[in-house]
């Protein structure tokens, strides 16, 4: 209601701009020519008030419903207000790829690669040139379970071309001219990468990055960079929670339900995206906490001191026992070296899978589509036509292909950690 009053307003001025305007050129071919400029324009109301006071009350009558909007706004997020008095809004969308620092030389398939944005999220590195949904050229290197920790703080790793095993999985994309999907390539085995990443507060991670795919890929590339380990954004060290972002939801849920039920093991699953960033937001939500499902529905609410929260929060700091902290200290040398692997079904999504199919392959799934057919069988990765092909065991020796396209399926859940 409040964007309504405002746009309303705001109509209402521009008009009574143009009408004022009009009058100026109807009083002689000078004033009109002159109210172009602001202070002419004042001074044609001053002289010929007369004939200017219609549209100056129009004017006067626009601004109401601004004022009055603007003061809505201002009650539900002071923020907003702000962006939109000093015109933020004209500046674009901060993205997130300018805080990180890329210093790479070589290339990919042939081309010079500059990324200018990388991440290390869930287990899979990305370095990526280009704002578009398809980088314009685009590496990932999806890395097995066993060597990423929840809270990871260091990372090294070597691999040669004759090693075997279980090796991380690359993939290389990149755009040709007047294509619509780009062109990819997956590597499982005889190339040389290196990576030395050390952790640096708040959310990165930093080093050296060495990769060598074979001859006829034509991609190599070495130097130092920059990854996100997730997609927060921070003011001073500390998460901002005034940044409207799904992320900035799923951290605050996160941190609400740790508080609420003093466990840190709270797996939050994805839940369904607000169109709009305004308070209040009532949502569903689900997690397993302590291995055990539960789903409740919260409110979030926003101020611009807090800035997202749950309504009724009145939880304590969570603080580890020291039954826990002594349990931590007694494990095995062998257990502490151990991460913890990764469940591929915390916040699963389509779109993940989408953007990501590597980390999801040979895992099975469920899909419901639109027509409400359903489909449980292995995903084995996307057509050229940007199709899911899952593949289902049937009793007699083979199996069934089904190929989904994303507009087909309604639902997708991810059966398999």
């Amino acid at each position: 209601m409040s964007a309504l009053l405002i746009l309303g307003g705001f109509l209402l001025i521009v008009l009574g701009l143009l009408w004022l305007l009009v009058l100026a050129f109807q009083t002689s071919l000078l004033w009109g020519v002159g109210s172009l400029l602001p202070p002419i324009m004042l001074l044609f109301i001053l002289r010929c008030w007369k004939v200017a006071r219609k549209a100056v009350v129009f004017i006067a009558l626009g601004f109401i419903p601004l004022i009055v909007g603007i003061t809505q706004l201002a009650s539900v997020d002071s923020n907003r207000v702000e962006a939109l008095l000093n015109l933020s809004w004209l500046q674009g969308v901060e993205e997130v790829q300018t805080k990180v620092d890329i210093n790479l030389s070589g290339e990919l398939s042939g081309q010079p690669f500059k990324p200018h944005y990388g991440e290390l999220i869930d287990g899979v590195l990305v370095l990526r040139e280009g704002n578009d949904f398809f980088a314009q050229r685009e590496l990932r290197i999806a890395l097995p379970a066993s060597m990423v920790a929840a809270e990871l703080q260091a990372l090294r790793l070597d691999v040669l071309p004759q090693d075997v095993g279980s090796l991380p999985d690359i993939e290389i994309m990149w755009m040709l001219p007047k294509q619509g999907l780009p062109e990819a390539r997956r590597i499982g085995r005889g190339y040389t990468l290196h990576l030395d990443l050390q952790r640096q507060p708040p959310n990165l991670l930093v080093g050296d990055f060495h990769l060598v795919l074979p001859p006829h890929f034509k991609t190599s590339m070495s130097g130092e960079v920059q990854l996100l380990t997730d997609r927060l954004h921070y003011i001073a060290g500390e998460v901002d929670r005034n940044h409207d972002a799904v992320s900035t939801l799923e951290y605050v849920l996160e941190d609400y339900l740790q508080r609420r039920f003093a466990t840190p093991t709270v797996l939050l699953e994805p839940f369904e995206t607000p169109m709009q960033f305004t308070a209040p937001l009532d949502i569903t939500v689900t997690a397993h906490i302590l291995g055990q499902q539960r789903s409740l529905p919260v409110r979030l609410l926003k101020n611009a001191q807090k800035g997202w929260y749950v309504e009724g929060d009145q939880y304590p700091e969570y603080v580890a026992q020291a039954a826990e902290v002594t349990g931590a200290a007694e494990e095995p040398l062998d257990a502490q070296k151990t991460p913890r692997p990764l469940d591929r079904r915390t916040r699963f999504s389509l779109q993940r899978l989408l953007v990501n199919p590597a980390q999801y392959e040979n895992l099975q799934v469920h899909v419901q589509t639109t027509r409400g057919n359903q489909v449980t069988g292995r995903f084995v990765g996307l057509d050229t036509e940007g199709a899911l092909v899952i593949h289902r065991q049937i009793k007699a020796p083979g199996t069934v292909s089904f190929s989904l396209l994303p507009s087909e399926i309604s639902d997708i859940n991810l059966l398999e950690p």
